[in-house]
C-alpha cells in the first residue's frame, strides 16, 4: 500500500510536470497531511524536487534512472571493443569496475589474444584500500573514503599493503591529482595495476578502467606510461557516453 501510493505520487507529477500537494490530493484518496508527508520521504530520496510555491517536479535522481540506462550491458557494449584493442596493443588483461553500493567490483576482463601470457585480475568485488580499480573510484568519491574507525582493521594482504587509514587518504589525494590509482602488490605479490576513472564527476566517477601485469613488466617507468594512456583512454570512453558534456555543464553551473 505504501509503495503503491508514492508510484501514485510520481505519477501525477510526472504527467501534469508539476503539482502541489493540493493537486496530488485532487487526483488521488489521500488525505492532505499523508501526501505532504510522502512528498517529503519522496524529495528526501531525490525522486521529487521542490520548485517555487509549493510545486513539485520529478527529481533529478528518477531522471537519471529513467532516462540513462547504465547498465553493465548497456555499457560494455561501448566500452568492452575499446578494452578488447587496449589489452591487443598493450598485451596486457584490461578490466572495467564499478562502484556498488559501497564497494566497487570488477565486472568485465579483456584479455590479449597475440599468445604472450598475461595476468587476469578475476571478477568481482575488490578491497578499497588494496586494489587500483576500487583506489580509483574512491580517491573521487569521498562517501567511499575509509574511515578512521577502521584504523588497525584493514586487512594486509601482502607487506605493501597501506593499513593506514590517514596513509590511504594522502593516497587517494595523490590519485586525484595525478588522475589515475596503481596498485603495487598490494593484494597479490608480485602483482601489478593500474587504473582511472571514467570521469571526475557523476556516473564516469563511479566506474573506472584499467590494466593489470607483472611486477617485472609494470615497473615504475611503464606505470607512469600506460597510466596516462589509460587516463586518456578513459576520457575517451566518457566523451563517447556523453558524461564528458555533463561535466562541463556541471563546472558552468
Amino acid at each position: 500500500m505504501h509503495l503503491e501510493r508514492l508510484t501514485s505520487i510520481l505519477e501525477i507529477v510526472g504527467q501534469k510536470g508539476e503539482a502541489t500537494v493540493a493537486d496530488i490530493c485532487a487526483h488521488s484518496d489521500l488525505p492532505k497531511p499523508s501526501a505532504y508527508r510522502l512528498v517529503q520521504d519522496l524529495v528526501g530520496a531525490g525522486l521529487l524536487e521542490p520548485v517555487a510555491r509549493g510545486r513539485f517536479i520529478i527529481g533529478s535522481r528518477l531522471k537519471r534512472i529513467m532516462h540513462n540506462d547504465h547498465s553493465d550491458h548497456v555499457l560494455l557494449e561501448t566500452i568492452a571493443p575499446v578494452l578488447k584493442q587496449a589489452a591487443s596493443t598493450h598485451d596486457a588483461a584490461f578490466f572495467m569496475s564499478r562502484q556498488r553500493g559501497q564497494s566497487v567490483e570488477i565486472i568485465h576482463v579483456e584479455t590479449p589474444n597475440t599468445g604472450v601470457s598475461y595476468l587476469h585480475p578475476g571478477l568481482g568485488r575488490r578491497p578499497l584500500h588494496a586494489c587500483s580499480c576500487s583506489k580509483a573510484v574512491a580517491a573521487f568519491s569521498p562517501e567511499l573514503h575509509v574511515s578512521q574507525d577502521l584504523e588497525g582493521r584493514l586487512k594486509a594482504y601482502t607487506e605493501f599493503t597501506l593499513t593506514n587509514v590517514q596513509e590511504l587518504e594522502a593516497e587517494f589525494e595523490t590519485i586525484h591529482a595525478r588522475g589515475y590509482a596503481e596498485c603495487v602488490e598490494e593484494i597479490e605479490r608480485g602483482m601489478c595495476s593500474v587504473a582511472a576513472t571514467l570521469g571526475g564527476t557523476g556516473p564516469g566517477a563511479r566506474m573506472s578502467i584499467g590494466a593489470t601485469g607483472s611486477v617485472r613488466v609494470f615497473t615504475s617507468e611503464y606505470r607512469k606510461k600506460i597510466g596516462a594512456e589509460i587516463t586518456k583512454l578513459a576520457q575517451g570512453l566518457s566523451a563517447s557516453l556523453g558524461w564528458s558534456e555533463l561535466q562541463d555543464v556541471k563546472r558552468l553551473g
